[in-house]
């Protein structure tokens, strides 16, 4: 039977239980480091399915590892299943780990027949930092693989979307509490010290690159109107092109909230940031039969999208070849991480971009396996 074949007809069996699983985890959306159902079940399925299936790896209770096929050409997907706070699965991280469960079942069918190992990663915490693919590169998850890949629920399918380096930190001011109308002079105000911050983050964005994001939120701005606030805190994220900007970028910003504490006299810590993601490489032959296949399937590409966003496995793709497309859901007017977008990722167009991620994965592993100098220049090449 023809490797592509075996691993159509495979995900065909598996399509509605694959969909049932990216709408109970859409169902049940669990914040980063906190995914016990949504990696529980990932496993289950993987497991079900004839893989040697490790929890817990990496010493990250919601990781998952699993593998199948002795091939010598080692291939890993990569499955995100962490939400956001409020607005649940409005990133679609439901869709990518059923499409990375269904892209290593399909593969694996053929696995030894197609000259491939495959392996699953369930990657907790990609809206958080540190984040799970970070951890999870440091502590050897991805150790022997010779290519990585998922894809990304989007409004449109892109090959390659511009993908940026993000730091991402919280700061924290301390001053002294006192009454604001009676004695606001022996206060020093926390609060003011994060608006010192913000206007000089405000006059910086004019000399940064059109490259460059500076954005936050305020988390705790004080308790009362009448008491000055004695602690205040905020979460930030840097972004930049590359990581070498990003180091040239994050000083910049950090004067901005040392200014702030200087001008009140507040006490100021800044918590994290030091474990960024960075900017993805995509590899171009990859790339290249993803297009192939994911076309083959009926999917037309949109490379005129410049909206730039950041993810762990930018780290990844630094470290191995890898490849990130996006896959459209058919959302707009609604984008990620707005509500709309949420219930766009358990509608027909979403359960059909899954299936059509998975075999385009599934396909282009398969199409590695088979091409001589591009899975021995795999094989030998890690950045």
């Amino acid at each position: 039977m023809d490797a592509k074949h075996g691993a159509r007809e495979r995900l065909e069996a598996a399509r509605e239980s694959l969909i049932e699983l990216s709408h109970r985890i859409h169902a049940h959306p669990e914040l980063g480091w906190e995914e016990e159902k949504a990696s529980a079940w990932v496993a289950e399925t993987l497991s079900d399915a004839g893989f040697k299936v490790e929890r817990g790896v990496c010493d990250l209770p919601t990781a998952v590892l699993a593998r199948a096929g002795s091939g010598p050409l080692h291939v890993g997907f990569c499955a995100e299943y962490d939400c956001l706070p409020g607005i649940g699965h409005a990133c679609g991280h439901n869709v990518i780990a059923a499409m990375g469960v269904g892209a290593a079942i399909a593969a694996a069918k053929v696995a030894d027949d197609a000259g491939l190992t495959i392996t699953l990663l369930g990657t907790p915490a990609e809206e958080v930092q540190p984040s799970g693919k970070v951890l999870m590169l440091e502590r050897g998850a991805f150790k022997g693989l010779h290519a990585a890949m998922m894809v990304h629920p989007a409004p449109w399918d892109q090959l390659a979307p511009p993908i940026i380096a993000a730091s991402m930190f919280e700061v924290l001011y301390t001053g002294k509490e006192s009454h604001a109308s009676a004695f606001p002079e022996r206060g020093i105000n926390a609060a003011d010290a994060l608006v010192v911050a913000q206007t000089g983050i405000a006059l910086l964005r004019q000399q940064i690159l059109s490259t460059d994001r500076i954005h936050g939120i305020v988390t705790n701005g004080g308790a009362a109107p009448n008491v000055i606030p004695a602690h205040t805190a905020a979460k930030y994220i840097v972004r930049s092109k590359t990581l070498e900007q990003l180091r040239n970028l994050l000083p910049r910003v950090h004067r901005c909230f040392e200014a702030g504490a200087l001008a009140t006299g507040c006490k100021m810590e800044i918590v994290g940031g030091d474990k960024p993601d960075a900017e993805m490489v995509s590899d171009q032959e990859l790339a290249a039969l993803y297009r192939r296949n994911a076309e083959g399937l009926g999917r037309k590409f949109n490379e005129a999208a410049i909206a730039a966003g950041s993810t762990d496995m930018g780290n990844v793709s630094l470290e191995l070849p890898a490849i990130h497309p996006f896959i459209g859901i058919n959302s707009l007017p609604a984008v990620n991480h707005q509500p709309e977008f949420t219930a766009h990722c358990v509608k027909e167009e979403a359960d059909h971009a899954l299936f059509d991620g998975a075999l385009a994965m599934a396909w282009t592993a398969i199409d590695a396996a088979s091409e001589p100098a591009l899975r021995n220049r795999l094989m030998s090449s890690r950045r």
